[in-house]
């Protein structure tokens, strides 16, 4: 919590430094002291203050001052901080004025020069007006806060950045918000230069792009070296296990992630069947955890950025490749463990995509949640990721329908989620069930289901759809020698010589390393892998693993 602040304002230097040096004494060590000379140079500090979120317990003021008089900057004052208390120090002549403005405009005291001694004519009655102030203070939230419209595509991206990077902040629905117009007010910022970010140094970041707050929050986008033993696309459990294992036996590590750290694991309110946590944790817990844990060991971190492409030698004895960044940048990497993950796929279904990221959304429970409350939302999708969704929002919405197109969740959902979701009474399942459109103007408002063995349709309302209906590879942009199924899923290990395709392009002797693409030095690990278990427990494995193969594959070098 930030340190409440005395600010007091008198033209008169000598009268000033007294009253500092006698605020100091008493109220030093629970109270910043500040102090002017001008009463318009105190109105400015009050905005500043206000734009960096600070808190003011009590404004000091002479009455006679050659700007204006102490009443009238009192009551400017106000605007800035209504609930902070506000006293007049007067001479004998301005009494009247004072005992007026405690009438007229609320003046909280007054105090009459000179206060000698303050433990008797300054302290007793200061003390009264800042324990009155700390009975009624609530200390507000002092970090990130971000404004913008609650069915805002562009909003929902900032705020599906900032929780993935595990970033606090406070969302504010500039439609529904008082505190959004007064900040919207004195930081100038208009409703088209939404969504807008304000941070707790008291700077601005209008309508950006995840790529411009990036640095603001702290997160790394450039490369600082060179060469690399080894470089890890992708920070999901696979990558983040890499990274912390590549990095604890002294590989220089370098892990680039595009969006956020955790992939689809990181969205995920409630993981409870992994080793070690009988409670279960969170995905973001077990990110945090393990972005700490690779940092800590000396693996580097960047995010957001995307890798362009791979360029590798034809030479099968050419063992570097050039990763190039889409801004242009690029480094060396001895090696490469490809653990890009799985997208879920977008639901085809009539408009649908008229309203992604206006009550339509892909993963984001968690994101999203507070703004469904006391409504009905749907969920489309029968695995455990939607399952554990569903768990999450039924603690916010009124009633939460999983939609699924068959009889039931036996065979796509862990019993345990099956099990939650019986006892949970504002969860209901819909079989046989598919949504074919949306409904709405700005944002969702309706769906038109049908039932697939009745055919019998009808509408809904509905304030959120979220979809979690299996997935797609992350590896359309690898090149095109590294082989892929049907699928499109990344072939490793023996699996490789299976394929004809293979034979023009694996020359070397051995056969590839368990985990090894058809590309020597390049790996790929978790749901991106064909073949892969689809698990948490089996990612973080096989990200283990590729260390120990990409340890191999550097010895031949």
């Amino acid at each position: 919590m930030k340190t409440p602040i005395i600010l007091a304002v008198d033209d008169d230097s000598a009268v000033l430094r007294a009253l500092e040096r006698d605020l100091r004494k008493q109220y030093r060590k629970e109270y910043r002291i500040m102090t002017t000379l001008s009463a318009n140079e105190a109105l400015e500090t009050l905005r500043e203050l206000k734009t960096k979120q600070e808190v003011v317990a009590l404004l000091l003021s002479d009455q006679r001052m050659p700007e204006m008089q102490g009443v009238e900057y009192l009551t400017k004052a106000k605007e800035f901080y209504p609930k902070a208390k506000r006293a007049l120090l007067t001479a004998y002549s301005d009494i009247e004025a004072a005992i007026s403005a405690i009438n007229d405009v609320g003046l909280d005291y007054y105090l009459s020069k000179p206060w000698d001694p303050p433990e008797e004519k300054l302290y007793p009655s200061l003390n009264d007006l800042l324990e009155e102030w700390q009975a009624s203070y609530k200390p507000q939230f002092t970090g990130l806060r971000v404004i913008g419209y609650q069915w805002s595509p562009k909003s929902h991206t900032i705020k599906d950045f900032l929780s993935g990077n595990l970033v606090p902040y406070k969302w504010l629905d500039v439609l529904s918000s008082p505190e959004s117009e007064e900040l919207l007010t004195l930081h100038g910022i208009e409703k088209t230069d939404l969504p807008a970010l304000l941070f707790e140094d008291g700077s601005v970041v209008k309508n950006p792009r995840p790529v411009d707050i990036a640095e603001k929050i702290g997160l790394q986008s450039k490369a600082s070296a060179n060469v690399y033993d080894v470089v890890i696309v992708g920070a999901g459990p696979s990558g983040l296990a890499s990274a912390v294992y590549g990095a604890s036996e002294g590989l220089k590590t370098l892990l680039v992630e595009k969006r956020a750290p955790g992939g689809q694991a990181g969205t995920s309110s409630r993981i409870e069947n992994y080793l070690g946590f009988p409670t279960g944790l969170s995905g973001a817990d077990l990110t945090r955890r393990a972005i700490s844990q690779a940092v800590r060991l000396g693996a580097e971190f960047l995010a957001p950025q995307s890798v362009e492409s791979i360029v590798v030698s034809g030479n099968p004895h050419e063992h570097y490749k050039a990763i190039k960044f889409i801004d242009g940048s690029e480094v060396i990497a001895k090696s490469i463990i490809i653990s890009t993950g799985v997208e879920y796929r977008e639901l085809e279904a009539g408009n649908l995509s008229n309203f992604t990221g206006a009550g339509v959304y892909y993963g984001a429970a968690t994101t999203e949640a507070n703004a469904c409350r006391e409504k009905d939302v749907y969920i489309v999708g029968g695995g455990n990721s939607a399952g554990q969704a569903a768990m999450y929002l039924s603690h916010f919405a009124r009633r939460v329908f999983i939609v699924i197109r068959g009889a039931s969740l036996a065979s796509t959902m862990s019993q345990y989620l099956i099990d939650q979701i019986a006892d949970t009474p504002n969860i209901e399942l819909l079989p046989h069930t598919e949504v074919v459109a949306a409904c709405g103007e700005d944002k969702l408002e309706e769906l038109d289901l049908v039932n697939n063995k009745t055919e019998e349709r009808r509408i809904v309302p509905a304030q959120a759809l979220y979809v979690f209906i299996g997935a797609k590879p992350s590896a359309a942009w690898l090149p095109e020698n590294v082989l892929r199924n049907s699928r499109g899923f990344v072939e490793t290990g023996r699996e490789i010589l299976l394929h004809n395709e293979a034979r023009p392009i694996w020359k070397l002797e051995r056969e590839p390393f368990l985990l090894e693409t058809s590309v020597p030095g390049i790996f790929a690990a978790g749901d991106v892998r064909a073949g892969a278990m689809n698990r948490v427990a089996s990612a973080v494995g096989e990200g283990s693993m590729a260390i120990k193969f990409v340890h191999e594959y550097l010895a031949t070098l």
